[in-house]
């Protein structure tokens, strides 16, 4: 079991944001609807109107988290994706923690697989760490 640990939570954290990206680019694209907004804490409706009025942000988040989290499915470029996605998992526990709290837990999931990955799977925990040595 321990073998396959770094494979189920490569699967688990790859297909959280390669399903996330898809359904994303399919309320871009017109064709799913939005989120509703009724019950939304009033922080959070303001900082999606902000990113939605900026027009480009969220179809590059989506496109960057349906690649990243396709190629992790498949187990390509699995350091490098969790490079890139590392930055938006922060920011995901950042925006719950703050404006919406009831995604703490979500985030924090969010959060351990990522630190999981990135530092303890033996797969990918050599090339991640070698990032934070002096050369």
């Amino acid at each position: 079991m321990k073998a396959k640990l770094p494979m189920i939570a490569r699967i688990l954290f790859g297909l959280i944001f390669f399903l996330s990206g898809v359904a994303g680019l399919a309320q871009q694209m017109g064709l799913m609807p939005p989120p509703p907004v009724e019950g939304m804490p009033p922080a959070m409706l303001t900082y999606f109107q902000g990113i939605m009025a900026s027009v480009y942000f969220m179809p590059l988040l989506k496109i960057t988290e349906t690649v990243c989290g396709l190629l992790i499915l498949i187990g390509w470029f699995v350091p490098l994706c969790l490079v890139i996605m590392a930055p938006i998992v922060l920011n995901i526990f950042f925006i719950h923690a703050f404006l919406a709290p009831s995604g703490v837990p979500l985030a924090l999931i969010l959060g351990a697989l990522l630190i999981y990955l990135a530092f303890f799977a033996p797969p990918y925990a050599p090339k991640i760490k070698a990032l934070f040595h002096k050369k």
